[in-house]
């Protein structure tokens, strides 16, 4: 079971990852995916890592549902799609703007309160839209609108300052880093910033699964359960239609997963089993069929994620090959195992 005290942050190294996904053209092996995979039981254990699962990394966006988590801990009265949305990478849809707005409304702000980074809608098809009907960058299209408009409402709840909310040593941000040190069982290794502008913690791979497990398996009504329970009924909230992670959460009943730049992904089943992926290169074509293949080693059911077994490499038009798990990640695998 998991400890209530806190082990050391995980060391600051070059993370020793090992191959986890193989790109097979024409029956041969034409390139190799790097990472590292951690699988838990529902118990916390460990049951299969591949590559470096306690060196210090950045989790990127697959912290959000911690820093939900933190502000629901610290008041944040959301809940369904506007809960789902504090713990988003979203598309940039209208749905998404307008709940960022909604967020910032009963904050009694507005956009101009924000201090993330302007930006175009991640989603290419919104983004292409935008752009032919003249529409600038704007901070309540960039993916993490949501996350800092909660952020803002959590500091009004609180009384907190709102110029400086993306400090560090601000009061919200201590509050983050108290949560996540929290959940993840271990002391973080240290700080820097996330492409949104938002303080970004460092802790391990190993420990990023085991505070989605925790969030999963929290009692009902508490502000873990609250999170997983926006995300999962609002996964197009969380994401974006057409996103594999709003896909993937569809396809596994109860299943909580959410994505992050360069290569990462975390996911927990309801009784506490979890993965954790990181593709060294950011490949998101590895970071889909092996977070899909961690899944089946836990033990779900691989019909249910046909779907996310890779892009087809294409050659004249027609499929001959695609990225795949290494064998060490197949089902078969995980049947066999002891």
């Amino acid at each position: 079971m998991f400890s209530s005290s806190l082990a050391d942050a995980p060391l600051v190294r070059e993370p020793v990852h090992a191959p986890v996904a193989h790109l097979i053209r024409g029956g041969i092996v034409e390139g190799i995916h790097y990472g590292s995979v951690v699988v838990l039981d529902a118990d916390g254990e460990v049951r299969l890592q591949i590559g470096d699962i306690e060196a210090a990394f950045y989790p990127r966006s697959a912290i959000k549902p911690v820093q939900a988590v933190a502000m629901a801990r610290a008041g944040l009265p959301l809940d369904g799609e506007l809960l789902s949305l504090t713990a988003a990478s979203h598309s940039g849809e209208e749905r998404h703007l307008a709940g960022a707005r909604r967020i910032l409304e009963l904050a009694g702000l507005t956009e101009d309160h924000l201090r993330n980074v302007p930006d175009l809608p991640f989603d290419p098809v919104v983004r292409d839209a935008w752009v032919r009907e003249g529409r600038l960058p704007s901070r309540l299209a960039q993916n993490c609108s949501g996350k800092h408009a909660a952020m803002l409402y959590t500091c009004t709840l609180n009384g907190w300052p709102l110029e400086n909310y993306l400090d560090p040593g601000h009061p919200l941000q201590q509050a983050v880093a108290e949560i996540i040190e929290d959940l993840t069982g271990q002391r973080i290794a240290g700080v820097t910033v996330d492409g949104c502008g938002a303080p970004l913690f460092s802790l391990s791979l190993h420990g990023l699964a085991r505070a989605t497990a925790r969030i999963v398996n929290a009692a009902p009504g508490t502000p873990e359960a609250r999170v997983a329970d926006a995300m999962r009924e609002h996964a197009e909230m969380a994401s974006g239609s057409g996103r594999d992670v709003a896909a993937l959460m569809r396809a596994v009943p109860g299943l909580l997963s959410k994505d992050g730049f360069e290569g990462v992904q975390v996911a927990a089943l309801p009784d506490g089993r979890a993965v954790a992926v990181k593709i060294a290169d950011g490949a998101n074509r590895a970071r889909v069929p092996v977070a899909a293949a961690a899944l089946a080693w836990a033990g779900v059911d691989p019909g249910l994620l046909t779907e996310f077994q890779g892009e087809p490499l294409l050659g004249g038009g027609r499929e001959v090959g695609r990225v795949r798990p290494v064998r060490s990640l197949e089902p078969v695998a995980a049947s066999a195992r002891p």
